[in-house]
């Protein structure tokens, strides 16, 4: 059935540091039969999941720029993201896990689908990155990478905010909320809170009101181990972890078409970053770089629908109608 919930456990898989451990992973497909359409693979965000058509609903469905009755699209949840799992085990070695890990297991879970090859593969935030670690990983998997609001690589920024967010979930009373309010103000931007409340105040700021809304409403649904496995994933960002930082490097031996999607007024994947990659980048690969104009700052990939899909459906016209399935070997 189109968007069940599906399961697959991965035994004994051996993390980048040696330890090995079980792995249960779940996914959902939408749209299309698998193998029947072109596949678009879409990597959730920090606390997102693989419920595509239900936090992306603007994009993702029949007949949105995502369009579930021409496409496949596979979601596959981060392991111990907590989406209908339990994440208890993975708590004693949570710092052991790099994002790298979840590119590999993400693979293989492709591989049990016998899907050897994705059209496009989209992601915002943390499920950019991710791509960034896939493709360089697996370099014939891609068609395309859309990496949205992310980066390659953590910059010493991302790695700043995510050890106060790791203080925050292992020293405060109330670890979830007061982490998920810390983060709720650098994935906005001042401009954007004063546009949205613009210090009015009802039975306190609206503002401090907002916050608290956001650190209960995670709580209800994420887990602390969840919140720190997902927060050391985004600290570990590298996909140039193995050629000296060099993603020129990196990236050298796939063909996949990469197209950037920044915000200019990003706070935690800056604009800057993107276009230096792009520069770097520009001489040796078929890449395009695209910005969002938007005063919302990282969350904006969820804000400003229009833009977002314009920008999409200029890219998902690329995907070669006459190829429509690769069989895997």
């Amino acid at each position: 059935m189109s968007g069940s919930l599906n399961h697959i456990e991965l035994p004994d898989f051996k993390l980048s540091i040696g330890k090995a451990q079980t792995v249960h992973v779940n996914y959902q497909i939408f749209g299309c039969q698998l193998h029947t359409a072109p596949i678009i693979l879409i990597n959730h965000a920090l606390t997102g999941n693989s419920s595509v058509i239900d936090w992306w609903s603007e994009i993702v469905g029949s007949g949105k720029v995502v369009d579930t009755s021409r496409y496949t699209v596979i979601s596959i949840n981060i392991p111990g993201n907590g989406f209908d799992e339990e994440v208890e085990h993975l708590i004693y070695n949570y710092q052991d896990w790099r994002l790298n890990d979840v590119a590999r297991i993400f693979y293989q879970v492709l591989s049990e689908l016998r899907v050897c090859y994705i059209h496009v593969g989209i992601g915002g935030s943390i499920g950019g990155c991710l791509l960034w670690e896939m493709a360089v990983s697996y370099p014939e998997l891609f068609g395309t990478i859309i990496p949205i609001a992310a980066d390659w690589k953590a910059t010493d920024w991302v790695i700043a905010n995510c050890h106060i967010q790791e203080r925050l979930l292992s020293n405060s009373t109330h670890p979830i909320e007061d982490a998920r309010q810390h983060a709720m103000t650098f994935y906005r931007t001042p401009q954007s809170l004063r546009y949205k409340f613009n210090r009015e105040i009802t039975t306190d700021f609206k503002v401090r009101l907002w916050l608290n809304y956001h650190g209960k409403s995670l709580k209800e649904r994420f887990t602390l181990p969840a919140y720190k496995l997902l927060n050391q994933l985004l600290a570990t960002t590298n996909a140039a972890t193995n050629n000296d930082d060099n993603i020129s490097k990196a990236i050298a031996n796939s063909e996949v078409k990469i197209r950037l999607i920044a915000i200019n007024s990003d706070g935690l994947f800056t604009a800057l970053e993107d276009r230096e990659t792009f520069d770097l980048l520009n001489n040796y690969r078929d890449i395009e770089y695209q910005e969002i104009d938007s005063i919302h700052g990282h969350d904006a990939f969820l804000i400003e629908h229009i833009q977002v899909e314009e920008i999409l459906k200029k890219y998902l016209k690329e995907i070669e109608p006459i190829a429509l399935v690769k069989k895997c070997a």
